[in-house]
């Protein structure tokens, strides 16, 4: 090897380590094949980068990289179909989802992907319907997706991967669709008061659509769940907290807590700070798994503490959580984030919430598809885990709950 190639091998090796896999690959392929390569490539969107963040454009996907394996789940609960999926240990290997080479599509039928809309007093919302293929009517579980800001349904789960993961593993998923009449930023109005309680504003069309969804579908009704990033990530608490009846469990990645804010200047106070205003936690807690990186700039990661607090919270019995120490798990991706998840029971023991922080993991979901609408390939895959955690968490029957007051708009 001549000191052209070695020089070449050299940057192509940098541009390795920087995740930039597509323009290494051609700096190789150029070096070997003929003469030095005088001009390089425009530069590349990096895992992680947040690429969401110029509205219209979301760069082509490039070929996933293969997962490693982990410790095996218990076997699944009834109705989600048994798979292999992973929890973290102090030696566990890649997270990320296993990916297999396409089939023909004549041997692959791949599930719907429509569009529908709902309408209430409230106005209409577009929203996004993933059913699985072979779906003859059987009673699956629903997940309802929530997007973050200038993203829209679509967008929003080819970044996650979900409809991927339902196709898998047996599951709907519905994505309600904010427009831009509603902000012109596609963000939910979390931050809205009129957009806080049941059966008014926002969290109406999300529960209606969720609603119609189950009924149309005969979706398992104690096995509906809520998610969310961002901004929807804090449209997903709001909805935990004021339709605890509605959802068994709720993921929030990179959002804030219910009711943080009032109006747009405390918003963005909280979206930088957290919270600066006492808690307003459920009565009943909804269980929760939540994802956040601590380098976050663009939602404070002492929002994601915030959302643990409520839910302890309302899980005490004197509303003062006093909790014994919470099992913590720390892990690292090979050639990406470390991470910790903490655990936390209830007082009866049973799992109550999650929260795992990504560490150097800024505003992107992790493990999303490599340079997707704010995606991290490089963390922990949040969509595989968020499903393990919901198929841990049914709806606990609770015959002649109420429905908290504040969550009532009283």
């Amino acid at each position: 090897m001549d000191a052209r190639q070695m020089t070449a091998m050299a940057e192509a090796t940098r541009l390795t380590r920087q995740g930039r896999l597509a323009e290494a690959t051609a700096l190789i392929q150029q070096t070997l094949a003929g003469p030095a390569v005088r001009r390089r490539t425009a530069d590349a969107p990096s895992a992680g980068q947040e690429t969401g963040s110029t509205p219209g454009r979301y760069p082509a996907t490039p070929p996933a990289l293969a997962a490693g394996q982990g410790t095996q789940l218990r076997r699944a609960l009834p109705g989600w179909l048994t798979r292999r999926r992973t929890l973290p240990g102090r030696d566990a290997q890649d997270l990320r989802r296993p990916h297999r080479p396409a089939a023909p599509a004549v041997n692959r039928p791949a599930g719907s992907f429509e569009a529908f809309s709902y309408s209430d007093a409230a106005g209409t919302r577009d929203y996004r319907l993933y059913v699985p293929s072979g779906h003859t009517g059987g009673s699956l579980p629903l997940v309802v997706m929530l997007h973050g800001g200038t993203q829209d349904a679509a967008i929003f789960a080819a970044a996650t991967g979900m409809n991927d993961l339902a196709e898998r593993q047996g599951f709907l998923v519905a994505y309600p669709q904010q427009p831009a009449s509603a902000n012109p930023g596609k963000y939910w109005n979390w931050f809205v008061p009129g957009h806080q309680h049941r059966d008014a504003g926002e969290p109406s069309l999300i529960a209606g659509i969720t609603r119609q969804v189950t009924d149309r579908y005969g979706a398992d009704a104690s096995r509906v769940y809520v998610a969310g990033f961002s901004a929807g990530g804090a449209m997903a608490a709001v909805m935990a907290a004021v339709y605890p009846d509605l959802y068994a469990a709720v993921g929030v990645h990179s959002g804030l807590p219910y009711a943080a804010a009032d109006d747009v200047a405390s918003g963005f106070a909280a979206m930088k700070r957290g919270r600066s205003r006492p808690g307003r936690p459920p009565t009943r807690p909804v269980p929760l798994i939540v994802f956040h990186g601590d380098r976050d700039a663009t939602v404070a990661p002492a929002n994601a503490a915030g959302l643990i607090d409520d839910v302890l919270e309302a899980a005490s019995p004197d509303g003062r959580p006093g909790w014994p120490p919470a099992p913590v798990t720390t892990g690292q991706m090979p050639s990406g984030h470390a991470y910790t998840r903490t655990c936390y029971q209830d007082p009866a023991g049973a799992a109550l919430a999650e929260h795992w922080t990504i560490h150097q993991g800024g505003h992107a979901w992790s493990g999303g598809v490599p340079h997707g609408s704010y995606t991290d390939a490089r963390g922990p895959d949040a969509s595989a885990e968020f499903i393990r955690f919901f198929d841990e968490h049914p709806a606990d029957p609770q015959p002649g709950r109420t429905v908290p007051a504040h969550a009532r708009g009283d």
